[in-house]
C-alpha cells in the first residue's frame, strides 16, 4: 500500500502516528517530452515546434500540452495529499514554458517556483526544477556542462567531441524543511544507434564527482540525483559510474541507493524502448538520506510497502488504442498530434521524518 494512502487514512498498518505535510515530502521527476513554446529561438533548433514547422505546433496544441502536464502533476498531488516539495523536469525549452506551466489552473495553488539555466543542447531542451518555496529554500544553483575530461575511452574522436552537444546537469542546493538538501537533475545522452554507453557513463561520472565534492564541502548534506538516464538502474553508467546500489544494506557512505533497481527487476517500467519496459526515469539518494538521524527526512517504502520508489501509472497516462497502445500516452503518434502527455511516466519517492 502506498505511504500516501496511509497518510490520508491517518494511521499506518503498524499504528504509527498520522503524518502531516510538515513531516513528509514528495520528491519527483518527470520527462515532459518536448515542452516547447511556439516562438522561434534563433539560437536553437526548434523549427519542428513552430506553427509552420513539421509538427504544426500551434498555440492551441501548446496550451493543451501544458494543461496535460499540469494535470499529471496535480494527480500525483491528489494521490499524496500534497504537491511535490521538489520536482525535476526534463525536456523543457526555456523559462517561458515554465512560467506558463506553473500558472496552469491545476498547479496554481501549489505556488511553484522554478530554477532553470540555459544549457548547451543543440535542440534547446534543458532540465529544470520546480519547488514549493514554503518547503524548499534555494541557496544556490549551477548548470554543469558536459565534458570529456575522463579516463573513459570514448568512441568519439577529438573533432567529434568538440562538436558534441547535450543537456547540462542542473544542481540546486537549498534547505528542504530546514535540512541541507541538494538535487541534481540530469538528462543523459540519448541511445542513438545503440551507442552512447560511454557518453552516459561520463554523464553519470560528472554527477558523481560533483556530488562527492558537495558532500565534502557540506558534511551531512542530503542529496537526490534524478533524471532521464537513458539507461536502466542496472546499467554500467548507474552501477559503476554513479555508484548506485540496489539495497540499503550494501551501501557505503560514498554510494547512492537506487530504489528503482529492484523495481525494474520486479517488472516495473517508466517508458517503453523497442517493445521493452525500462526505468530510465530514476531517483537515487545518498547515504545521508537512507540512514538519516531520527526525526529528520529519510526515504520510506512507498510502493506495496516494500519498494522505495513509485512509477505513477494511472490509466489516463497510458495510450488506450493505436500503434502505441499500452505505452505512455505521448504527444504525437506517427507524426499526428494525439493530445497526449509524454512518452515517459513520472516517478517519485517519499521522504518522511
Amino acid at each position: 500500500m502506498l505511504l500516501a494512502l496511509l497518510v490520508l487514512s491517518g494511521t499506518s498498518a503498524c499504528g504509527q502516528k498520522k503524518k502531516t505535510t510538515e513531516n513528509f515530502a514528495v520528491v519527483g521527476f518527470y520527462n515532459v517530452e518536448n515542452l516547447f513554446d511556439t516562438l522561434d529561438d534563433p539560437d536553437r533548433d526548434d523549427s519542428q515546434f513552430l506553427p509552420d514547422g513539421e509538427n504544426k505546433w500551434t498555440p492551441d496544441k501548446y496550451r493543451r500540452k501544458l494543461n496535460n502536464i499540469a494535470r499529471a502533476i496535480r494527480a500525483i498531488a491528489t494521490e499524496n495529499g500534497q504537491f511535490h516539495a521538489v520536482l525535476g523536469l526534463a525536456e523543457v525549452e526555456n523559462d517561458h514554458v515554465l512560467k506558463d506551466l506553473v500558472a496552469c489552473e491545476d498547479l496554481a495553488k501549489a505556488g511553484f517556483k522554478f530554477v532553470h539555466h540555459e544549457g548547451g543542447d543543440g535542440r534547446g531542451i534543458d532540465c529544470a526544477l520546480l519547488y514549493r518555496p514554503d518547503r524548499f529554500k534555494v541557496l544556490e544553483s549551477r548548470s554543469i556542462p558536459y565534458d570529456f575530461n575522463s579516463d573513459i575511452e570514448f568512441e568519439y574522436n577529438k573533432e567529434e567531441q568538440a562538436a558534441f552537444s547535450t543537456r547540462d546537469v542542473l544542481m540546486v542546493r537549498g534547505k528542504l524543511d530546514g535540512e541541507m538538501f541538494a538535487v541534481y537533475v540530469a538528462h543523459l545522452p540519448s541511445r542513438r544507434g545503440d551507442k552512447g554507453m560511454d557518453l552516459r557513463a561520463r554523464g553519470a561520472e560528472i554527477v558523481y564527482q560533483d556530488a562527492m565534492a558537495l558532500m565534502k564541502k557540506y558534511p551531512g548534506i542530503k542529496i537526490a540525483v534524478m533524471g532521464d538516464m537513458n539507461d536502466d538502474p542496472v546499467d554500467a553508467s548507474m552501477t559503476e559510474y554513479l555508484h548506485a546500489r540496489e539495497t540499503i544494506a550494501e551501501m557505503t557512505p560514498k554510494e547512492f541507493f537506487s530504489p528503482f533497481m529492484s523495481m525494474l527487476k520486479a517488472g516495473y517500467g517508466s517508458m517503453e524502448y523497442r517493445g521493452t519496459w525500462e526505468i530510465f526515469d530514476q531517483i537515487l539518494v545518498n547515504n545521508n538520506v537512507v540512514n538519516a538521524p531520527a526525526g529528520t527526512l529519510k526515504i520510506q517504502p512507498v510502493e506495496q510497502g516494500k519498494f522505495y520508489g513509485r512509477v505513477f501509472k494511472p490509466d489516463f497516462l497510458i495510450q488506450q488504442s493505436g500503434r502505441y497502445k499500452g505505452t505512455p500516452f505521448r504527444t504525437f503518434s506517427n507524426g499526428e498530434f494525439i493530445d497526449g502527455y509524454s512518452d515517459h511516466l513520472p516517478t517519485y519517492i517519499i521522504l518522511s521524518k
